[in-house]
């Protein structure tokens, strides 16, 4: 794999060349401010669940939280009484806490759902964010072997 790409501007580094995105001076209690107790407990379950996988860069932006390795694999919005979140997956998996699922490409596809409590951050939650992660590893485009 070729190395990140690191925008001059911000510091933030990218596995594409010049990929498109919004510099941002967000800090993390920025997303804080505001949120019931357990949304920001929810959230750090989610990170805790998250870093399980293994390192995990955390990027505050304007309007999300977004998790990444080599590429972002999962975003959330913290809203006053719930986390909106998704995950990217290399394939498309059903499950009825999704609310949809976007198409980005076949091996991209954008599983959305939204958390109330801390609880829900269960083994359910902890896989997709453990299968997301590989896809933030970019283990989904290497070569399969046969």
């Amino acid at each position: 794999m070729q190395a990140l790409w690191t925008c001059p501007k911000c510091g933030r580094a990218f596995a594409n060349r010049n990929q498109f995105h919004f510099c941002s001076n967000v800090r993390l209690e920025d997303h804080f401010a505001g949120r019931d107790p357990q949304v920001v407990a929810t959230f750090n379950n989610l990170l805790e669940a998250a870093k399980k996988s293994g390192p995990v860069k955390v990027l505050p932006e304007k309007t999300r939280i977004a998790f990444q390795v080599r590429m972002s694999f999962a975003a959330f919005s913290l809203r006053r009484h719930w986390v909106d979140g998704h995950v990217v997956l290399a394939r498309r998996l059903e499950s009825p806490r999704f609310r949809r699922i976007d198409v980005i490409s076949p091996r991209n596809q954008v599983h959305v759902f939204r958390l109330h409590e801390p609880s829900e951050v269960d083994e359910e939650v902890e896989r997709w964010l453990r299968e997301a992660y590989s896809v933030g590893e970019q283990q989904h485009l290497k070569p399969r072997v046969q």
